[in-house]
């Protein structure tokens, strides 16, 4: 099995690394010093337990032509990259290469076989003017949630923080062949990666929790258990989640777990800062479209008023407008 990894950052690193363990062909497409480390040193694996893991040496380029056909291709970069290399992806197809995209929130593909009339509308907060759609199209695409924590801790050296589990699924529902080779090779490497029949209800109950923490958490620089034990907050979260759902079941989303039991599962968590804080933290761009632009985007295509995940949007793209231009200013 030949698989491209683009973005060697934690996660693409950590499963670039078990499934170059497990026996795949693994080349990394990344750039500056992460690029040089992996030529270097191949990649480690900081393991939750202490324990280290390193696949040395690893093919790694930042040419994409170089690289050359693959048989999957894990896009591991964040959603507001993912528009920068769609036009490269390409030069990594044969006829039956496959994607997985790996990005938090509503994915560009949400639509490509979506049982109703938005079949094949295009989810324009991620992919604004379609290049990713034109370039990466549907039929390659295989959803997948990414559940595990971890960090880039020094270039080529990921930090593994805590779970294991990928879901994987056809965007038609189906059991694939390609779906169930995909997962026997997680599976190798060490990861969950169990087949879902419906694998936009799983990506919704991620999405529940992070386009609501994240947010909450850039803005007010709290952790979970502080938003969580706050009142105001608490009620802040269950509103934006109650318009959320309200936009999934319009979209035939059924969620598993309650709304109560999901905020009291952030709140066990403890004061964890979320990704997002995170990148405010370090004057990264923030994943703002992806996670809760994407779901005020939903919500106006079903006509579903979401009053509070309105305003939390407007006041994240401001704050994600301060940091991109302060960045900007720096160069």
């Amino acid at each position: 099995m030949k698989i491209a990894i683009i973005g060697a950052g934690a996660i693409g690193g950590y499963v670039g690394l078990r499934l170059g363990l497990a026996g795949a062909e693994v080349t990394f497409i990344a750039r500056g010093a992460n690029l040089e480390a992996l030529r270097a040193r191949g990649i480690k694996l900081v393991n939750a337990d202490g324990r280290e893991e390193v696949l040395a040496p690893v093919r790694a380029t930042n040419d994409y032509a170089e690289a050359g056909p693959q048989d999957v291709v894990v896009l591991g970069m964040k959603a507001q990259q993912v528009e920068s290399v769609a036009a490269e992806v390409p030069k990594l197809f044969h006829a039956h290469t496959v994607v997985v995209p790996m990005q938090n929130g509503i994915p560009y593909w949400y639509f490509h076989k979506h049982p109703g009339s938005l079949e094949n509308a295009c989810v324009r907060s991620v992919d604004p003017h379609g290049v990713i759609g034109r370039h990466i199209p549907g039929e390659r695409v295989i959803g997948c949630v990414v559940y595990p924590a971890a960090e880039l801790v020094a270039p080529g050296v990921v930090k593994h923080v805590e779970g294991n589990r990928f879901p994987l699924g056809e965007p038609d529902g189906s059991s694939s062949e390609r779906v169930q080779r995909l997962s026997d090779w997680f599976v190798r490497g060490g990861m969950q990666a169990p087949v879902l029949s419906d694998i936009r209800n799983e990506i919704w109950l991620k999405l529940w929790g992070n386009m609501t923490f994240n947010p909450i958490s850039a803005l007010s620089r709290a952790t979970l258990a502080s938003i969580c034990q706050f009142e105001p907050t608490r009620k802040l979260a269950a509103d934006m989640m109650t318009e959320a759902q309200a936009v999934a079941h319009k979209l035939g989303i059924t969620f598993r777990v309650s709304l109560e039991k999901r905020i009291a599962g952030a709140e066990r968590v403890g004061h964890h800062k979320t990704s997002m804080l995170q990148d405010v933290e370090a004057s990264r761009s923030l994943e703002v479209e992806a996670l809760i632009g994407s779901v005020v985007e939903l919500a106006r295509l079903t006509n579903t008023p979401t009053p509070h995940l309105d305003a939390v949007y407007a006041l994240t793209q401001l704050l994600a407008k301060g940091i991109d231009d302060a960045n900007a200013g720096r160069k």
